[in-house]
């Protein structure tokens, strides 16, 4: 009786395990023909892409993403913006920075018509009496300097850097003497040393250019004497030409001897003949505003040589530039109506 039960517990048991089989195989199957379909897709959407992506190369475009169209977009906008900011750089570097009268800060505070011209009195170290000896012949000084700039529109300047050791007596020394006069343009960032004259003067000009919008500029040394009407005057007249490059102009060896007073690194670069371009001499010259803002805004790329007076005509030598031959800027012969003289 016993075994009869078990025997039928055993047959039931083995029918159930039958099924279960049977219901896990038949899953098996559905999910493999399931996975097999879903592959086959994928593989047919691959094979179309394909097709589209060698349909849209061999017609010479390039397959891209939404965010990279976005992106060229937004560089050509970028593009085209800079490209029409160019053209009005260069119209109004055409017009010579625009000739009409403005009104411009005069160093007082007023706004007052657009000054005649900035001079820059180049000035060094150890100068003190050259400077005071300047103060006392033609530039002036407290109420007399800006009496000059208010009455003349004429604004002078003595021009120094840094010492190499920054903060030492010599630069004390300056800026004890500016509180006292209030007469310098202080170039924080370049260290006086004989050799960095022309950055010297570049500098003086982009630093000029960008606080004052003058007529003209002018670069004097520290030991000429000026004749500020007459000066004034000179300049007065040529209030038409708005790219003028005016001085006492000259050319002149170009010596090659690392030994010598004025050797030219660059010697190479002038030629066979060793002669430099005409520029204007470098004990004064002026230039217009034009030319003025053309150095603030290449300061960084133009070229200086040996010497500041020859640095100054290699920069304009490629521009559609009036140089002026003007006796009266020829300083080492005073004459009658002279600008200046040499002391």
């Amino acid at each position: 009786m016993h075994s009869k039960g078990s025997s039928s517990r055993l047959s039931s048991l083995v029918v159930k395990t039958r099924i279960s089989s049977l219901l896990l195989s038949m899953f098996a199957t559905f999910a493999s023909i399931y996975v097999a379909g879903r592959l086959w897709q994928d593989a047919q959407n691959r094979v179309h892409l394909i097709k589209q992506l060698d349909r849209i190369t061999g017609q010479g475009q390039s397959a891209i993403s939404v965010d990279d169209t976005l992106k060229i977009i937004a560089c050509r906008e970028q593009g085209k913006k800079l490209s029409e900011l160019e053209m009005e750089l260069a119209a109004a570097r055409q017009e010579g920075f625009s000739a009409n009268s403005l009104t411009v800060d005069t160093n007082d505070g007023n706004l007052n018509k657009r000054p005649l011209v900035v001079i820059g009195i180049v000035t060094m170290f150890g100068r003190k009496n050259n400077r005071d000896a300047i103060r006392k012949a033609w530039m002036g000084n407290g109420a007399a300097l800006k009496k000059m700039a208010s009455d003349k529109g004429i604004i002078a300047r003595f021009v120094i850097g840094r010492s190499a050791n920054r903060g030492d007596s010599l630069d004390k020394a300056i800026d004890s003497e500016n509180k006292q006069t209030n007469d310098f343009i202080i170039l924080d960032d370049h260290v006086e040393a004989p050799e960095e004259l022309p950055k010297k003067a570049k500098l003086f000009f982009a630093y000029a250019a960008d606080k004052w919008d003058a007529e003209f500029y002018v670069k004097v040394n520290d030991d000429v004497y000026v004749n500020i009407d007459t000066l004034g005057a000179t300049l007065a007249n040529h209030l038409d030409k708005p790219r003028l490059y005016i001085g006492c102009m000259k050319s002149g060896e170009v010596f090659s001897e690392s030994g010598h007073r004025w050797y030219e690194p660059d010697w190479w670069k002038f030629g066979d003949k060793k002669t430099y371009f005409r520029h204007a001499s470098g004990e004064m010259y002026a230039i217009s505003r034009a030319l003025a803002k053309f150095i603030s805004i290449n300061r960084l790329i133009l070229r200086s040589y040996a010497h500041d007076d020859v640095s100054a005509g290699s920069w304009f030598i490629g521009l559609d530039v009036q140089h002026l031959d003007e006796s009266k800027f020829c300083c080492s012969s005073w004459s009658s109506g002279a600008i200046c003289a040499g002391v």
